[in-house]
């Protein structure tokens, strides 16, 4: 299982890519389309023209890794993309929830609480 430190990014690159490509054709990809460095830990996913492939690239100790899924039926439920935008940032579990086929547009997410001056210590 793969752990993430709450430091690394997850890029969803919007447009579709070839899934035929490898360690190399995927990290000019993501180096072009996110302008963020590939070696820094971030995941980033690429998806086929008919969005029922899925790749996911990323370094991990010394190495790119690739991880692939491939639905049977149906296909990958985006979130919503802006016109013209090459990459999306999303959480850890918008990615577990895309990979568990939920639709992320019809993901409704309760507002939390965020502070507007400093916080108290007790």
């Amino acid at each position: 299982m793969l752990m993430l430190p709450a430091s690394t990014r997850l890029y969803l690159c919007t447009e579709p890519c070839d899934m035929r490509r490898g360690f190399d054709g995927l990290l000019a990809e993501a180096k072009r389309r996110c302008q963020a460095d590939p070696f820094a830990g971030h995941l980033f996913i690429f998806l086929g023209k008919r969005r029922h492939h899925l790749k996911v690239l990323f370094w991990q100790s010394g190495g790119l890794c690739i991880f692939a899924k491939r639905l049977e039926i149906g296909s990958f439920r985006l979130p919503k993309i802006e016109p013209g935008q090459a990459s999306l940032q999303l959480a850890a579990v918008d990615l577990a929830m895309l990979l568990d086929g939920i639709d992320l547009r019809q993901v409704r997410r309760q507002k939390l609480h965020e502070p507007t001056g400093p916080v108290a210590t007790i």
